[in-house]
């Protein structure tokens, strides 16, 4: 095969094995006397692309992969997405839940009290 034909299944290889192996991304979990807040580094997504599942005892963090332009890496640790992330978290957490996201960092507030069945949210 061509050296082009190389690179392009490659490339597809790359590709598929980034959208169907969501990145863990790091959470830090901390407690305020009013909420239960979650922070994400979520890089290289936007904020319509996130969405944010709260369940009882269970926080559900998506992000859909974006394309990036086309680069010839010569280390590439990380792609645009796609992320999933689940924590545990506290019984009394959740039931009211806002969210913001910027400069690559999600911050979900969990307000106390236990949700009443799934919740669903998405950052402003």
């Amino acid at each position: 095969m061509s050296e082009i034909g190389d690179q392009l299944r490659t490339r597809l290889v790359e590709a598929v094995d980034a959208a169907t192996h969501p990145q863990k991304p790091p959470v830090n979990l901390y407690e305020t006397d009013e909420a239960l807040v979650a922070v994400a580094a979520l890089p290289g997504v936007m904020a319509d692309d996130i969405e944010i599942t709260v369940e009882p005892r269970r926080l559900t963090i998506t992000a859909a992969m974006r394309t990036a332009a086309p680069k010839q890496y010569l280390l590439h640790e990380w792609t645009y997405g796609p992320y999933a992330r689940e924590v545990e978290i506290p019984d009394d957490f959740g039931a009211q839940v806002t969210a913001s996201f910027g400069n690559g960092q999600l911050a979900i507030q969990l307000g106390r009290g236990t949700p009443d069945g799934r919740v669903t949210a998405k950052p402003r």
